[in-house]
């Protein structure tokens, strides 16, 4: 394990491992207010640490105790980047520049996060790291043409960055090679801000910056169609908890994508989601450049052996995947997904924690 501290002198360390030869490891960053570790396999964090009002610190992401648990088994996506495609496409099909693709079907009867053997489930290399008062990481992959069946070679790098004592910030980029092809990444933790162990999070309270959906068919696949939230169960445009209208919800519970709208904004970035644990006054204040953001309430988490003896259930924690609309690449009024060769795929997540 590699400890950044916040009392080193920032320097810029020597590239460390391509994805060739890298092994998954553990990494950690430490501002001293703020404490995370990480691993190269999937960019994935691991535990997160923050304050409460009181000061009492609290690890407030789900995840396992050891890298092994996620090579074997992460099948909730605790924490991890999802790509190459992330959230659901229809029948595992698109066409691009008059070629159809076929992808693993592993949802259903959709490709959800990338197929079979997504980014979530690779060894990246590690070829930056700095500490100082401002420690990062990067973690760096090369997706190959037809991996899980997408075209062309693609250079990824996810860069996660403690800004300050109360912000990480994550820069995602991607850059095609040779073949157009559609990108869309996701960071996928899971919050419980009364702290990983602490239950459901059906009391915490939650405000989305966003006005509309993209309502799905019975198999979660957008319509197509835009519908705002006013007056419905999907309706978090002022501050509610999670569990007030839960079972209005078809399904079991919500895994929808957000429409986010333009309003305030920090450091380039629109907000998406205030979330506060009433019981530790914890707040997370997410912000990110993408266009949608899928909330989604782990639904289908059900007695997972999770860290330190806990297990995880049903509602156990909350995802805010902010992204490009699902099955944008075969919804031509969504915002496109489509990435060219050498243009440059680039979105941005601000995690913003504090206390009231």
């Amino acid at each position: 394990m590699i400890l950044f501290s916040d009392t080193a002198k920032e320097t810029k360390q020597p590239a460390m491992s391509t994805a060739a030869d890298a092994k998954a490891e553990q990494f950690e960053l430490d501002n001293g207010t703020i404490r995370v570790t990480l691993t190269n396999y999937g960019a994935a964090i691991i535990s997160l640490y923050v304050p409460d009002k009181h000061g009492k610190v609290a690890d407030v992401v789900l995840g396992f105790d050891s890298i092994e648990a996620y090579v074997k088994d992460n099948a909730p996506y605790f924490g991890c980047i999802v790509g190459r495609v992330a959230n659901r496409i229809k029948q595992g099909k698109f066409n691009l520049n008059r070629v159809e693709y076929t992808l693993p079907i592993n949802n259903g009867p959709n490709s959800l996060h990338g197929g079979n053997k997504g980014f979530d489930k690779v060894v990246w290399g590690v070829v930056e790291r700095k500490d100082g008062e401002q420690p990062s990481i990067t973690f760096k992959y090369e997706s190959h043409d037809g991996e899980e069946g997408y075209p062309g070679d693609v250079i990824v790098t996810a860069t996660y960055i403690l800004t300050s004592s109360k912000t990480m910030r994550l820069d995602m980029e991607a850059v095609p090679k040779n073949k157009t092809t559609p990108i869309n990444l996701a960071q996928h933790t899971y919050w419980n801000l009364a702290g990983h162990n602490s239950g459901n999070v059906l009391e915490h309270l939650v405000q989305i910056s966003g006005s509309q959906i993209t309502p799905v068919d019975e198999n979660s696949i957008p319509t197509g169609e835009l519908l705002p939230v006013k007056g419905t169960a999907f309706d978090f445009t002022s501050e509610k908890k999670v569990g007030s209208s839960i079972r209005e919800v078809p399904g079991l519970g919500y895994d929808h994508n957000y429409v986010l709208d333009s309003g305030e904004k920090k450091e380039g970035l629109k907000h998406v989601a205030k979330v506060k644990d009433p019981s530790s006054s914890r707040v997370l204040n997410l912000w990110s450049d993408s266009p949608g953001v899928q909330f989604y309430t782990a639904n289908y988490v059900n007695g997972v052996a999770g860290k330190g003896g806990a297990v995880y259930e049903k509602h156990s924690g909350l995802c805010l995947e902010t992204q490009g609309f699902p099955n944008a690449i075969n919804q031509p009024n969504f915002p496109s997904i489509v990435v060219l060769p050498g243009d440059k795929y680039k979105h941005s997540m601000l995690f913003e924690f504090s206390a009231e």
